[in-house]
């Protein structure tokens, strides 16, 4: 049996205890997770599918797959693509969490991603019995190296690969075989970036997307993380060995949200919305923390990464005393930094942005 470390959050609850002992209360900032009505015409996507008496598909019905492609030939620049290149997916982290597996990786196989990472790409390649691997640079992946994950806008640092990047990372790839696959769920999110482009962007593949595969979440762009409505798309032939894995596990999204999913694909108003909450929020906290003598990075996304220099966790337990809950970097694979979110309401944010400034 494969054996996992404690889930990261769940060794918070000390921190959690200090903070809610503040006079204000406790204002979490320590998980990603919307706070903002799903927006109407979501709601409304939802109740007119609910008449659902019949299996879902585990690729993604007719509808929400011409809607992906279309999204990814609108949205994100990406051309050509058709039914046989996209996949739909209960949300975005069980596919993390799940490739190695339905890849057919395992023991001798090595997953690299990022030096500073989401957890779950470590877990995804220990459960598939796959060795994980850290390192942000071709020339230091291990020669057993099966599936390389990128994740640009990144969580937590908000940092975003450029196309010279992304291109550099693709030419390794190709010439030992491996698959890359680009978590780009916070792309729409840009700050201090014009863009966030894609793995599967002509400029970086010069038109061949074989070996590559792009993950995108409604959850963060659209307040969706309730319904988990997300997607794969890219080499159809890869796509097409994980969609038989899947067929046999059964997993699939239910047929009410992919509805809501190709809704929401087709309509950019409300994307935009919950961009301008996020920019507002951003714009008032970030400042607060530097103010309070934190350094912040923070090119695209839902996270400032903040250090004062100092222990990790001597910041969380610094910023407890404060009533302001966040995420330690060791969660990540950083012990200095501290992962701060931007999703709490109006209210939370602008009481953070208080407590910092005493």
């Amino acid at each position: 049996m494969v054996q996992l470390p404690e889930f990261p959050w769940d060794t918070l609850a000390g921190a959690k205890a200090r903070a809610s002992e503040h006079p204000g209360g406790l204002v979490d900032l320590s998980v990603g997770s919307p706070v903002d009505p799903t927006p109407p015409l979501l709601q409304q996507a939802l109740r007119e599918a609910t008449d659902a008496h019949g299996y879902p598909t585990n690729w993604g019905t007719p509808e929400a797959r011409r809607a992906i492609v279309d999204w990814f030939r609108r949205v994100r620049g990406v051309p050509g693509l058709d039914d046989a290149n996209v996949l739909v997916t209960v949300g975005s982290k069980e596919l993390v969490a799940g490739l190695p597996q339905q890849l057919g990786l395992g023991t001798g196989d090595a997953v690299v991603h990022p030096a500073v990472a989401y957890p779950t790409y470590d877990i995804g390649a220990r459960m598939a019995g796959a060795t994980p691997v850290r390192a942000d640079d071709p020339d230091d992946w291990p020669a057993a190296t099966r599936l390389v994950w990128l994740n640009s806008p990144s969580n937590p640092t908000g940092d975003v690969l450029g196309v010279e990047v992304l291109r550099r990372v693709v030419h390794a790839a190709r010439e030992r075989g491996i698959v890359v696959a680009s978590d780009e769920c916070y792309a729409l999110l840009p700050w201090e970036v014009e863009a966030a482009p894609s793995i599967l962007d002509p400029r970086v593949t010069d038109g061949d997307i074989g070996g590559l595969l792009a993950v995108y979440s409604l959850s963060k762009q659209s307040n969706l993380a309730g319904y988990r409505a997300a997607f794969v798309a890219g080499d159809a032939a890869v796509v097409q060995r994980v969609l038989a894995v899947r067929k046999h596990l059964g997993l699939m999204a239910p047929s009410p949200v992919q509805h809501a999913l190709a809704v929401a694909l087709g309509d950019l108003v409300h994307v935009d919305a919950q961009r301008e909450r996020y920019r507002a929020r951003r714009a008032l906290l970030l400042p607060a923390l530097r103010e309070r003598g934190f350094a912040v990075s923070s090119d695209a996304g839902l996270y400032l990464w903040a250090t004062d220099g100092t222990d990790a966790l001597a910041q969380v337990d610094r910023l407890a005393e404060l009533g302001i809950l966040v995420a330690p970097g060791t969660f990540y694979g950083d012990p200095t930094h501290v992962r701060v979110a931007i999703t709490a309401s109006d209210d939370d944010i602008a009481a953070a942005a208080a407590r910092l400034r005493g």
